[in-house]
């Protein structure tokens, strides 16, 4: 069970809350909307924000609702402690106004989402949207009061100790300055404020430490005084509560030299005001400060007084002095010990019902224990083989001792030659059997039982009868001769098809190889003889394509080879050289693209600036192009030219 409340979340206050879901709603939905938009789409756009909105609300009040304790839930203890501490009323008051308050929002979104469905226009589903919005926002201001007292309860529930009512607990109580803080701080690691004056604890204080390997915890209650439960004020009521709820060891602390302001016989009224408080629960009375008085310096008539809080027996007297830690450590662990004692016996007392018979825990336990016991109260002795009582002991160097199974190994060739036989302890009539696979034993039942002695015999003869009756023809049909004839027309036709596929396989690559290149990429220089035997092979005359070849070849060749050039052969050169060196010159060249296609130095700045002329509506429309058709996301005018003022930046 859930016993502190330090990870409730921080509770906004309504103007917080608004803004939340106002910017998460602003920063998650699209902001854009145009009135040329298809109206289905207008309202959907605003349905979306009242929806997402209403949902926000809904989800932040859900979960500051579930953070909160619901009082139904939790233990009695700290049921009491918080409608001590910040009424319960009131409690309840606050969440309700939050859950009441979710409730009115989703009917707000309900409402104006039917009024959406039917706008008419961008303006009538904005104005719908912002009135669907100012009325939750209305909703939410409302919550200011509950809001601030749910924050202010979080932040003391934050500071509570954690208390664990069902473990094993000490509570300290008594009047105000009688050395409850003290002994806490003397037992336990707990930080406690320790001053001379009464009222100085003014809530719970938990301290915790470890008795026989098991974790404790101490609770120092605020002091009490002597007067009715109307009357105490609320650090009186934690005391109380505590006392009442917590399964503890109560621990009613007197001093006896009256230090602390108040009398003996007061403190002895006290203890018997609030003793109902103590039912069923351990109760140990204190007296601290015993190196100032103890209780046999006291008069007759207190003594007596002391005596009566004990008389009925449950109530036991310790002592002890917490300014000279005298008796600090036994009083602690006398009443650790009887509460372990106590405690268990309660586990133990829980596994018995009315009549005496086991349940619960100690009945799971003792069911899992069966004695077997011979009906009838029949005694049965122990009873011990004369086999076993005669059984001399093995003995190595005897040379008549029993031989063992590792002697037989050792004879047989030792291991890995050496196999174990596991039938011949059998016990069984005939050693013979002792190698059959029979009897063997199947679902608990001998298979020898019901095996048939002329099994063999009778199977010999059916398969001799099945055998005639299937050479006559018996089994035979007409349906059979019909699945036979069947089956052979199938074959046939797979067949077929299979040829057919063979076929067609085989068309396909006559036709892929008949398109196919010729002399393949890969393979760029080819031989003139090969070429002129290919095209003599399909018919044509190569003869001239030949020559042509072999004159190109000669006429650059001899141009290359020689170091000086005929001006006679250069006069005579034919317009087809020229042409071909002509082309070769160009090949040599590197272009300009700024002066190709232009004949002069004018031309070419007249089509630079109709370019740019043209680029110049691309470049304000921010394409690259005439066929960029990129559209740029349009932004709010009002946000984005001017400048900002001085005011405030809230624009919704």
């Amino acid at each position: 069970m859930k016993t502190q409340w330090k990870d409730i979340p921080v509770v906004p206050s309504s103007q917080e809350f608004l803004d939340i879901v106002l910017s998460r709603t602003q920063r998650r939905l699209p902001t854009q909307i145009r009135a040329g938009f298809k109206i289905s789409r207008i309202r959907a756009f605003y349905t979306r924000k009242v929806k997402y909105t209403a949902e926000t609300f809904s989800e932040r009040i859900s979960s500051t609702i579930e953070a909160f304790p619901r009082l139904a839930d939790i233990h009695p203890f700290h049921r009491d402690l918080i409608n001590t501490l910040y009424d319960a009323d009131h409690y309840k008051i606050a969440l309700g106004q939050l859950s009441t308050a979710r409730s009115l929002i989703e009917a707000v979104s309900r409402d104006y989402v039917r009024l959406l469905k039917y706008g008419q226009s961008l303006f009538q589903c904005k104005q719908l949207k912002r009135a669907a919005l100012g009325r939750m926002a209305t909703i939410c201001k409302r919550l200011k009061d509950p809001l601030v007292y749910l924050e202010q309860v979080r932040q003391h529930l934050g500071r509570l100790p954690s208390i664990d009512p069902n473990t094993r607990t000490l509570v300290i109580c008594g009047y105000p300055n009688v050395g409850k803080s003290s002994f806490l701080k003397s037992i336990s690691r707990a930080d406690v404020d320790i001053q001379p004056y009464a009222f100085t604890t003014k809530s719970l204080f938990v301290g915790h430490f470890d008795y026989k390997m098991l974790r404790f915890q101490s609770i120092d209650t605020p002091g009490i005084l002597d007067h009715p439960l109307e009357e105490m004020n609320t650090i009186e009521h934690q005391s109380i509560v505590a006392i009442a709820h917590l399964r503890s060891a109560i621990m009613y602390f007197m001093d006896l030299s009256e230090q602390c302001g108040y009398s003996v016989s007061a403190q002895i009224s006290l203890f018997h005001s609030i003793k109902p408080l103590f039912a069923n629960k351990l109760v140990f009375v204190v007296i601290n400060k015993t190196d100032l008085m103890k209780p046999e310096d006291l008069e007759p008539e207190m003594q007596e007084q002391l005596q009566g809080m004990l008389k009925s027996g449950e109530v036991e007297l310790l002592s002890l002095s917490c300014t000279t830690t005298e008796g600090v450590m036994q009083v602690r662990n006398t009443v650790c010990e009887r509460l372990l004692a106590t405690r268990n016996a309660e586990k133990l007392k829980s596994g018995t019902n009315s009549s005496g018979e086991p349940t619960g825990r100690l009945g799971d336990l003792l069911r899992r224990i069966h004695v077997a016991q011979p009906i009838g109260g029949i005694v049965r002795e122990t009873s011990i083989p004369d086999a076993v009582k005669n059984r001399t002991k093995y003995d190595k160097e005897d040379p008549n001792r029993r031989k063992l199974e590792r002697d037989i190994e050792e004879e047989e060739g030792g291991a890995g030659v050496y196999n174990i036989n596991l039938r011949k302890n059998y016990l069984l009539e005939s050693d013979e059997w002792k190698e059959d696979r029979v009897p063997e034993v199947f679902d608990g039942k001998n298979v020898y039982d019901y095996v048939d002695p002329d099994i063999e015999a009778k199977l010999a003869a059916l398969e001799a009868e099945e055998e005639k009756l299937e050479a006559e023809g018996f089994y035979d049909s007409d349906e059979d001769v019909e699945d036979a004839e069947d089956a052979e027309i199938r074959y046939k036709a797979d067949l077929i098809r299979e040829k057919r596929q063979l076929i067609r396989n085989e068309a396909k690559m006559r036709k892929s190889l008949k398109n196919r290149a010729v002399i393949p990429r890969s393979a760029k220089a080819q031989k003139l003889s090969q070429m002129e035997t290919h095209l003599e092979s399909l018919g044509y005359d190569a003869s001239n394509i030949a020559d042509r070849a072999r004159s190109q070849s000669r006429g650059r060749s001899r141009l290359r080879g020689r170091g000086e050039v005929d001006p006679d052969a250069m006069e005579i050169d034919t317009p087809k050289a020229a042409l071909e060196r002509a082309k070769s010159r160009a090949r040599t060249q590197s272009t300009n693209r700024r002066i190709d296609g232009v004949t002069n130095e004018t031309a070419r700045s007249n089509a630079e600036r109709l370019a740019k002329l043209g680029q110049k509506k691309m470049n304000r429309m921010a394409r690259q192009g005439e066929a960029d058709r990129h559209q740029t996301g349009s932004l709010t005018k009002h946000l984005v030219t001017g400048k900002r003022g001085i005011g405030k930046s809230n624009r919704r």
